[in-house]
């Protein structure tokens, strides 16, 4: 009858558990440590799973010969193109889409109708007259023909900042074609109209300070990913484009002094015979700038208006933009760099309202982030670097880029414009490795080329001064955006035009990332290696997120797909904390309900020979009298189990720990983040323990640690140096400190 009462308890316990399993909800793998097969593109021919180029990657090429001129008294550019374009692709080209990115400022643009505006509640007058009372800015491409090699209009349709070519015959693979375009636009005053390029206006001289880019219709990506990329500019996705060689001749008044993107040509037209000397002791001499245009003879200049012309000409092989700045006002200094496999030219172009700061910085921060960044990825290709100081604006071209900062009109200025200045040429001079070189597609995603350079910034300006005040790389600076309002936070992996705290997002976060990747998780020396790795396989070419994530796992074996997942596909914040400390004392004792049979199931390789076991402190089990440190040799069975099995000397060397703490920790924050934890005994001395992310890959919310330690400890701290953006500190500290956590 037991028997059979017996089954009948064990066969209703197994249909009541089966039952209970019935009820549940079905599970999927949610670990944060599962691979990102469902979040990265499949690997091709073109692009292989180790995140290197494929057998089968193509890319296109778009040639330029161009003649531009700019009309400085109305403001105008005129040009003529002829493009030569190359199908690599193995499929054939019905039509060819061109970028027309000035039409955002067209008077039928559309983009001004996408902005959400709001009733100024205070208003300067000139400002609620541009608003509200004056006729729009007349901006945008002015197209007078498209034209075959033949001569023959093409027939071409523009939408919006897209203009799309048919051709005649589809271009077939392998083969090229040439046409022409002809173009004039308004060159826009972007102190007034905003935008990446335009002009300044100096009302005390009557001077125009030219940046221009954007200036002419431009070839769109073609590739393996999107196709052609055509989706319309909008105003925050930048620019997605071919590599090609250039061949550009730009006439201004004679009274300008201009440089461009690519190596001049007429060098000895342009240049005074003293300037032609200056430059010649600038490309020898390497500690120090020299100055080719004086501010003296810049400010003659300011005052000339000549009505005569000057032809400046260029050539650049390899690049993928153009970008010209022309002016009477500008002094020019420069000298020369070595670097590993070359030397190169470092230039700064600046009115005279720049100095002493820009005479005293410009170029010299431009050298050292042409030795920095090619130091961390490769040598810089180009001939030059151009540093231009134009207002409010921080832009880069091809061996060009525009930077804000200047002094007072006395000369004065503050360490905040000093370092911002320097700070804007690192990363706009810093643009030529990502994306001008590693050409990631800038319409798409923002932070390929903005965070990663952002990180090689922060990185670069490290160097210079372990002080430098930099805003973005330590992992601390970015708590205030991730603890922030989810409803106004997108994940890194978002497309350009639909981001709302972009510098945040695009900027912080990612170069954040990446630098809690080289200094936590990787180390310096597996991190370098991997990221210049990246740049390598894709200097010229066109890579993706994905070719970026796989390399750095491909080139250093460190398995990252929780991070990617955590840190660029959600929204989701470090928060790692203190659940409970208990601390043990070892006896000979077994304690009251000690189960033998589960301690053995649960610590097979552990349970041979004599027992030891483990007391907390403040359990039924523990006596007053143990309240004191115990040496582990005071420990009968263990004292018994060391004198059996080593001998006099290896005994000798054995740890004889006295105090033993488990330490139980949470994880209220969703990322998966090391842990790393600071113990400090109670005379003052510290120790510190890391331990890898894959410490909470099976269990996500809390995971216990033992530690056996020779002195009391007085103090638990997790990640004492702020190495992982925690954002809720309070919870960081054994015993609690009476810290207000940001979540009660």
């Amino acid at each position: 009858m037991k028997r059979l009462q017996y089954l009948l308890f064990v066969l209703c316990a197994i249909t009541a558990t089966a039952q209970e399993v019935k009820t549940q909800e079905p599970r999927t793998d949610d670990n944060k440590f599962r691979q990102m097969y469902d979040l990265l593109a499949t690997p091709n021919m073109y692009r292989t799973a180790s995140g290197a180029p494929g057998p089968a990657y193509y890319q296109q090429k778009a040639d330029y010969k161009m003649d531009i001129e700019i009309d400085d008294k109305n403001a105008r550019l005129y040009g003529v193109e002829t493009i030569t374009y190359h199908n690599n692709a193995q499929e054939s080209l019905e039509y060819l889409w061109l970028q027309l990115d000035q039409n955002m400022r067209a008077a039928n643009s559309k983009t001004p109708l996408v902005q959400n505006t709001r009733a100024d509640v205070a208003i300067s007058a000139a400002g609620f007259s541009r608003k509200y009372l004056e006729q729009s800015f007349d901006g945008g491409f002015k197209i007078d023909y498209v034209r075959d090699a033949a001569g023959k209009p093409m027939d071409y349709t523009i939408n919006e900042t897209m203009m799309r070519i048919d051709l005649a015959k589809p271009l077939a693979s392998g083969e090229k074609i040439s046409f022409s375009i002809k173009w004039w636009y308004n060159i826009n005053n972007y102190m007034i109209n905003g935008g990446r390029s335009g002009y300044e206006h100096f009302p005390k001289d009557g001077n125009n300070l030219y940046v221009i880019a954007q200036f002419f219709p431009r070839m769109a990506v073609y590739n393996d990913v999107e196709g052609w990329q055509n989706m319309q500019f909008w105003g925050s996705g930048e620019f997605a484009l071919a590599f090609g060689d250039y061949e550009v001749n730009i006439t201004v008044p004679a009274d300008h002094f201009l440089d461009a993107t690519g190596e001049l040509q007429n060098r000895s037209e342009v240049f005074t015979a003293e300037q032609l000397k200056r430059y010649a002791l600038a490309q020898k001499t390497f500690d120090k700038p020299v100055i080719i245009v004086t501010q003296a003879e810049a400010e003659k200049n300011e005052k000339g208006f000549s009505d005569k012309k000057k032809t400046w000409k260029f050539k650049a092989e390899n690049v993928r933009d153009f970008g010209i700045s022309t002016s009477r006002k500008f002094i020019c200094d420069a000298m020369a760099v070595q670097l590993e496999s070359k030397t190169v030219m470092a230039v700064s172009l600046y009115p005279k309202e720049g100095n002493p700061l820009w005479e005293e910085y410009s170029t010299r921060i431009v050298a050292h982030t042409l030795k920095s960044y090619s130091k961390h990825t490769f040598d810089y290709p180009y001939p030059k670097a151009i540093s231009v100081n134009a207002q409010d604006q921080g832009m880069e071209y091809p061996m060009i880029c525009w930077n804000f900062g200047r002094p007072d009109e006395n000369g004065k200025y503050t360490d905040r414009t000093k370092w911002g200045m320097m700070g804007v040429i690192v990363h706009e001079v810093g643009h030529n490795w990502f994306p001008m070189i590693v050409n990631s597609d800038e319409r798409q995603w923002t932070w390929m080329d903005e965070g990663l350079n952002s990180f090689l910034e922060f990185v670069a300006e490290k160097e210079w001064d372990p002080n430098w005040p930099t805003p973005r790389g330590p992992a601390k600076n970015i708590i205030p955006y991730m603890s922030g309002d989810q409803r106004g936070i997108e994940p890194i992996m978002t497309n350009s035009e639909t981001i709302r705290q972009f510098g945040n997002n695009a900027y912080g976060k990612p170069a954040t990332a990446l630098n809690i990747l080289r200094e936590t998780i990787m180390g310096r020396e597996l991190f370098d290696h991997a990221f210049k790795t990246y740049a390598n396989r894709w200097k010229f070419k066109h890579p993706t997120p994905e070719d970026f994530f796989r390399t750095m796992e491909d080139a250093s074996a460190v398995d990252l797909d929780w991070f990617w997942r955590g840190w660029f596909f959600t929204t989701d914040y470090t928060d790692i904390g203190i659940k409970e400390v208990k601390r043990f004392f070892v006896s000979d004792v077994a304690p009251e309900g000690f189960k033998a049979a589960e301690a053995t199931r649960r610590n097979r390789r552990n349970m041979t020979g004599p027992m030891v076991f483990s007391v907390v402190e403040g359990s039924t089990d523990y006596k007053p009298a143990m309240n004191k440190p115990l040496n582990i040799k005071e420990v009968k069975t263990l004292d018994e189990y060391l004198s059996n099995n080593f001998t006099t000397a290896e005994r000798a060397a054995l740890k004889s720990p006295k105090y033993f703490y488990e330490v139980t920790f949470d994880k209220p924050g969703g990322l998966v983040m090391p842990l790393i934890v600071e113990l400090t005994f109670e005379d003052g001395t510290t120790e510190n323990h890391t331990f890898p992310a894959q410490i909470w890959r099976l269990n996500d919310d809390q995971v216990s640690r033992t530690f056996a330690v020779q002195k009391a400890i007085a103090k638990i701290v997790v990640d004492p140096k702020e190495e992982t953006a925690d954002v809720d500190t309070a919870n960081n500290h054994w015993p609690r400190v009476a810290e207000k956590s940001k979540f009660d």
